[in-house]
């Protein structure tokens, strides 16, 4: 699987030949959903408010890198690595 990130059991993951709008799917203890790259909200799925709001702190700061990955990735590239939230 195209795991670009992990931190705090959370896991971040980039699928290619994926519809847009650009997003990326989270699996945090049993839950999943899908997260919109230009707003941070849930667009399919659900999962705890604390997940959520880990997420949405790490995607701010990597938001340059999560574009960059979409694009890679619909021009099927391999997707990079993205430093976890400390």
């Amino acid at each position: 699987m195209p795991e670009i990130s992990r931190f705090y059991g959370i896991r971040i993951f980039m699928f290619p030949n994926y519809h847009p709008p650009a997003h990326f799917h989270v699996r945090y203890a049993g839950w999943e959903a899908s997260i919109r790259v230009d707003t941070l909200e849930i667009d399919e799925g659900e999962m705890p408010n604390t997940a959520h709001r880990l997420v949405r702190r790490w995607a701010l700061i990597h938001k340059i890198e999560l574009l960059a990955n979409w694009d890679l990735i619909q021009n099927h590239q391999p997707s990079i690595k993205i430093k976890p939230l400390v």
